[in-house]
């Protein structure tokens, strides 16, 4: 993931910019988050903090969110991989694209571990692999 950020200088215009992006001002020292410069207003604006050191907390645990996600993202990707791989094996071999006792096997396996937004989340993970061939 890319991420452009720019500074404001005393004029109030912004610094170059990546081609594609459109640059908006962005306070000394505040790099926003993960996902592009920060959003207009104060800290304590942005995060629903009420002091700065909260704020300063907050933007810090929502940068490692942003790159907690981009990792999940990246996994689930990989995973949807190795899905369509599976998949291709097994009707090669004449059997189903899918396999529901396998499946059950996973709602079951992300329900112990997440409880029932866990089995959601399996059931979201098991359509997302379903649908490539």
């Amino acid at each position: 993931m890319t991420t452009t950020t720019s500074t404001m200088n005393t004029t109030g215009t912004t610094g170059a910019a990546s081609a594609g992006t459109v640059p908006r001002p962005v306070p000394d020292g505040d790099t926003g988050s993960a996902a592009g410069p920060a959003a207009e207003g104060s800290a304590t604006d942005r995060t629903g903090a009420r002091t700065p050191a909260a704020a300063g907390e907050i933007g810090d645990a929502r940068r490692v969110i942003d790159d907690l996600d981009e990792r999940i993202i990246g996994l689930i990707r990989e995973r949807m991989g190795v899905s369509e791989r599976i998949q291709r094996a097994r009707i090669a071999s004449g059997g189903r694209r899918v396999h529901l006792a396998r499946e059950m096997e996973v709602l079951r396996h992300y329900g112990d571990a997440l409880g029932r937004p866990g089995t959601d989340l399996a059931m979201i993970m098991l359509e997302l692999g379903r649908g490539r061939i």
